[in-house]
């Protein structure tokens, strides 16, 4: 692109580890300038937090995934001259983004009373795990531990295996993506008054958001439908045949479907009996009947059988399908990245396409301060 969407936007990224940074990076990937304030002695904490025993010149893949294409300026808040230095970037910027605790950043004197004094059209964003008051404000805002108090890993697996945790630190990624739009939103709004804004969200709040369709449910049946789905299962309140099913050499996914249909495809004729409430009621037994047949022939055998009668179905498929697929390499959404020292690292890229192109930015993450002289000069400091 000629000129990126947020071409002339300045962020001042005070956030660690995921959810704060992943809402810098989204804004990073359309244009904006992003500022990110570590520690002198560490930087980010999650330049150390590992995903396994894979890391990129000593430091984390995870900090080098989200962190590509900002600057790095080394500051110790605790410090009044580095704090001061940081104020001083602040005044200059369009958007702040924190994701301390309750009440740590108030005390470093950061809080938005103090820092829209220095600068009234910021755009300041905050994340904290489960709002600024109540009783679980001071409690560790954990990827984990926000599931576990949101319902979220309830509606995962099957009865018999207990709550079952996302694979990912969806509470995080959900939280980042939400403020990422409120920062947006608040910067359309400047344009109109003139005037910055303060925009809050959570880890909890962004996973009863992404829950916003079963709960929304469930708070309107009475109660009468379990909040958990039971074999097969894929979902809370979807009826059979919805789930992923064993085949005889991997796994598929069943979709919604007509049961006349299937039982047609399935060569089984007896799943015509069960009209939509039966599909929904007597939906574990179905799911058995079903998963017992699919056992039988081989994934390639059902997709042969299915995708001609349009079926919604697909094989289920772990990275190294995905990435060689023709799908996902038309997609283009893998990307090489290069630091100051050379090193190579492959990630992935902005999920959006403006214009018909994907916007690019092939600088990975910083080190420590190696930005912090460059701004200074430009502060004129």
């Amino acid at each position: 692109m000629s000129t990126p969407l947020l071409d002339g936007i300045t962020v001042v990224d005070l956030s660690q580890f995921l959810s704060g940074p992943l809402a810098s990076l989204r804004l990073a990937d359309l244009g904006a300038r992003v500022i990110k304030v570590e520690r002198p002695d560490g930087g980010d904490l999650c330049r150390r937090l590992y995903l396994s025993d894979t890391e990129i010149g000593g430091e984390s893949t995870l900090f080098h995934a989200i962190n590509r294409g900002k600057e790095s300026f080394a500051a110790d808040l605790k410090d009044p001259r580095d704090l001061d230095r940081v104020c001083a970037v602040i005044a200059t910027a369009d958007v702040m983004i924190q994701n301390f605790r309750p009440g740590v950043i108030e005390r470093l004197g950061l809080d938005y009373e103090h820092v829209r004094a220095l600068n009234p059209r910021l755009v300041y964003g905050t994340i904290t795990g489960y709002g600024a008051t109540g009783p679980w404000s001071g409690l560790p805002g954990q990827d984990l531990l926000a599931q576990a108090r949101s319902g979220l890993m309830w509606l995962s697996g099957d009865p018999d295996q207990g709550p079952v945790p996302f694979g990912l630190a969806v509470a995080d990624m959900a939280a980042g993506n939400i403020l990422a739009q409120g920062i947006l939103a608040g910067l359309v709004r400047r344009g109109v008054t003139g005037t910055g804004v303060h925009v809050e969200t959570s880890l909890l709040e962004a996973l009863l958001d992404l829950q916003f369709e079963v709960l929304t449910t469930h708070m309107n049946d009475g109660g009468r439908v379990p909040a958990r789905a039971g074999y097969r299962n894929a979902h809370a309140y979807l009826a059979a045949p919805y789930g992923v099913y064993p085949t005889a050499d991997g796994w598929l996914a069943l979709a919604m479907m007509p049961m006349p249909r299937l039982a047609a495809a399935m060569d089984m004729p007896e799943l015509t009996a069960f009209d939509a409430d039966a599909a929904f009621l007597e939906r574990d037994a179905i799911k058995r009947a079903i998963a017992a047949r699919l056992a039988t022939r081989t994934t390639a055998d059902w997709l042969a059988v299915f995708e001609p009668a349009d079926l919604w179905c697909a094989e289920v498929l772990d990275w190294p399908a995905v990435l060689a697929g023709e799908a996902a390499d038309l997609l283009a959404m893998v990307q090489i990245v290069e630091d100051a020292a050379g090193r190579r690292l492959r990630t992935t890229r902005l999920p959006l396409r403006i214009d018909g192109e994907r916007p690019s930015d092939r600088r990975a993450a910083p080190t420590i301060g190696q930005d912090t002289r460059r701004i200074l000069d430009g502060l004129g400091e």
